[in-house]
This record gives structure tokens, C-alpha cells and sequence, in this order.
């Protein structure tokens, strides 16, 4: 494994943002499908010891994933991600908003931009959220960096399996 894969996450309070740039070692289109297949996802899209599970994800513009975040003792928090552009193997864009099971939307949300690109057989990915609201933004903080590190750490060695 290499130990200078970049890792970056900062968030500009004024303007609504956050930004992450992670690098993995791995190739674009490998680290592009983990983003994009529900069946990948679901390995690595929630920090220890919650999993991932999607209940359906239809990865098209317009298209939707309804998934939840699941607790070891059966507590789930559901989200909705509305696919708004999809550029393969380089760029997608989403809406996120937290759900009840039954996908009634908690507003407000987020818009997600996801970048990707590969130098050297390293990937990277770029990764802006930008907060419909301030009070989402420090809602979301809370424990958002550490659970999103914590996913990305799970993603990386996911990879090392599928490489």
C-alpha cells in the first residue's frame, strides 16, 4: 500500500462547502465502478461497524439510490441520491437528502460533484458538497469527517482486493 495517497478535506463555513480529495491505488475505472454499482457500494459506503445496503439504484441521469446505513443493532438511516449529470469514467453529480424508509426526503440536502482522474495507475477523486443550508453544513460536521474517512479507509482496502 502506498502511504502517500493524498487525502484532503476542508470545509469553507461561508460559503456552504465542503471539499475531499482523495487518492487510491487503483485505476480510474475501478475506483469509478466502486462509486457507481450498487453491489460495491453496499461493501464500502458505511463506516465500521454500520453497512451499507441498497435497496435500489438506477445510476442514470435522472435515476435514483435509495439505500441505508445500517446499525449492528438493526437501526437504519436512509438517503435518497438523485443522479444530475453523469460524464462515465470521469464525472458524475448528485443530490443527496437523508430519507425515512419510506423515501419521504429530510430537507434540506446536498449537491455532490464528484471528479475522477488517474495518473500512474493512482486515482484520484475530487469530491465538493455544497449545503442547501448553513444549519445542514454544521448539522452534517458532526461526525461527517470522521465517518466519511472511515468510509474512504474501507474503500481503499476493497480495492486492494478487486486490484
Amino acid at each position: 500500500m502506498n502511504k502517500d495517497l493524498l487525502f484532503d478535506f476542508n470545509v469553507d463555513k461561508a460559503a456552504k462547502m465542503v471539499y475531499i480529495t482523495r487518492e487510491f491505488n487503483a485505476s480510474q475505472s475501478l475506483v469509478w465502478d466502486a462509486f457507481t454499482k450498487a453491489e460495491l457500494l453496499d461493501q464500502w459506503g458505511a463506516p465500521a461497524p454500520m453497512r451499507a445496503q441498497t435497496k435500489y439504484m438506477d445510476f442514470k441521469v435522472g435515476g435514483r439510490r435509495f439505500y441505508a446505513m445500517i446499525s449492528p443493532d438493526g437501526q437504519e438511516r436512509w438517503s435518497v441520491q438523485e443522479f444530475t449529470s453523469i460524464t462515465p469514467k470521469t464525472n458524475f453529480k448528485m443530490y443527496n437528502a437523508f430519507a425515512d424508509k419510506d423515501e419521504n426526503r429530510e430537507l434540506p440536502g446536498s449537491e455532490w460533484d464528484y471528479n475522477f482522474s488517474e495518473q500512474n495507475g493512482i486515482t484520484r477523486v475530487d469530491i465538493t458538497i455544497y449545503n442547501e443550508s448553513f444549519e445542514r453544513l454544521e448539522k452534517l460536521l458532526e461526525g461527517f469527517k470522521i465517518g466519511f474517512t472511515m468510509t474512504l479507509k474501507n474503500l481503499e482496502e476493497l480495492l486492494a482486493t478487486l486490484s
